[in-house]
């Protein structure tokens, strides 16, 4: 593991290297995308393709490993590109770069993250709606496949169990998205 004062001084010559490269700070407060170097568009959600995936402070396999995710399918945010790397975000916000090989176009998300240790469950529901009845109780955290999403609701598979999450309820997924299954 390398040092606090190495790691900032690697994150310091990162952010030096690649200002110029940056995704315009006014597609993300808008809400709009930019289109990367790859042509796909800036921001977007992937997902983890493999089950051990280091995140790097820089794009390249010379810059020290700042984190290793132990799960395939979790959903990450492209926010930025740079030849075959990938700058990406978590669901807690953390950022660093990932090599393009090791993220997938499939579509995951994660069920209120933010409510993770709190105890509470999240209503997979069997429709689109509040009222529908209830198909399976989800633990904050649990990840899911996308299938569909109308801008409101999102259809998902947890592990077996499909049915409906307010895209409000989930990481993984932009407000007002529309996604065709």
């Amino acid at each position: 593991m390398c040092s606090v004062g190495t790691r900032a001084a690697g994150w310091a010559i990162a952010a030096a290297i690649f200002a110029a490269i940056a995704v315009p700070a006014a597609a993300n407060e808008t809400g709009g995308t930019a289109v990367g170097p790859s042509g796909y568009p800036l921001p977007r959600f992937v997902s983890l393709k493999a089950s051990k995936v280091n995140l790097r402070i820089g794009p390249g396999r010379d810059y020290a490993v700042d984190w290793m995710y132990m799960k395939s399918g979790l959903p990450m945010e492209v926010v930025q590109e740079y030849d075959n790397w990938r700058r990406v975000r978590d669901a807690e916000g953390t950022e660093g770069w990932i090599y393009q090989s090791l993220l997938s176009g499939k579509r995951t998300a994660i069920a209120t993250p933010w409510d993770t240790g709190k105890g509470t469950m999240v209503n997979l529901l069997a429709k689109p709606s509040t009222g529908a009845a209830t198909v399976a109780m989800l633990e904050p955290g649990a990840v899911g496949t996308v299938i569909g999403c109308t801008g409101d609701w999102c259809e998902m598979d947890f592990s077996g169990h499909r049915g409906w999450l307010s895209q409000s309820s989930i990481w993984g997924v932009y407000p007002g998205e529309r996604i065709e299954n």
